[in-house]
């Protein structure tokens, strides 16, 4: 074999992440993690929604134009729904 030949073997052999596609990793990576956040945020403000749903006064829910029925099963609805 000759050294042209062998630089190239060894070099696919060894599976060695460049620097370009670590930052594409971690980049991907970072991306995800970001999304995630907003996603558990999302779920975490439409729980506070519904809870507060549950606090309002007749009044309060009147004005709104929900009932307390309506109030009561929107509010004990599962987060990810």
């Amino acid at each position: 074999m000759d050294t042209i030949a062998t630089i190239r073997h060894s070099r696919t052999e060894g599976q060695i992440m460049r620097p370009s596609a670590q930052r594409g990793f971690v980049s991907r990576l970072a991306r995800l993690a970001r999304s995630l956040a907003r996603w558990i945020d999302y779920l975490l403000d439409r729980r506070r929604s519904r809870l507060a749903l549950l606090e309002m006064t007749d009044d309060q829910l009147k004005d709104i134009g929900i009932s307390r029925c309506d109030a009561h099963r929107e509010g004990i609805r599962p987060i990810w729904e």
